[in-house]
C-alpha cells in the first residue's frame, strides 16, 4: 500500500502533504526532524497503486482547489485536533 498524509503543525497550523510506502515509520522520521517535530498526522488516504498515490499527493501540493476541498471536508477533524491541542 501507498499514503498520502496530512500533518498540522499544532503552533502554527500549518499542512505539510507527503506520500509513502510505510506511514509508521515516515510519521516517525517527521517526529525526529527539528521542523516537523510535535507535529499531528490529521488525515491519510491508502493507495495500491504507487503512481496514483504520487499523483494525488501532487494534486493536493499544486492546486490549491485540492487541498481546500479536502480541508472542507475535514474541517469538524481540523478543529477537533485544535482543542486536543490546546487542553
Amino acid at each position: 500500500m501507498f499514503y498520502v498524509y496530512l500533518l498540522k503543525s499544532p503552533k502554527t497550523g500549518q499542512i505539510y502533504v507527503g506520500f509513502t510506502r510505510d506511514l509508521k515509520r515516515r510519521y516517525a522520521e517527521h517526529q525526529k526532524l527539528q521542523r516537523h517535530k510535535g507535529w499531528k498526522l490529521i488525515y491519510y488516504e491508502a493507495y495500491r497503486n504507487r503512481e496514483d498515490a504520487a499523483e494525488r499527493e501532487r494534486k493536493l501540493k499544486s492546486y490549491g482547489s485540492s487541498l481546500q476541498k479536502l480541508k472542507t471536508r475535514l474541517k469538524r477533524s481540523l478543529l477537533l485536533q485544535d482543542l486536543e491541542w490546546a487542553g
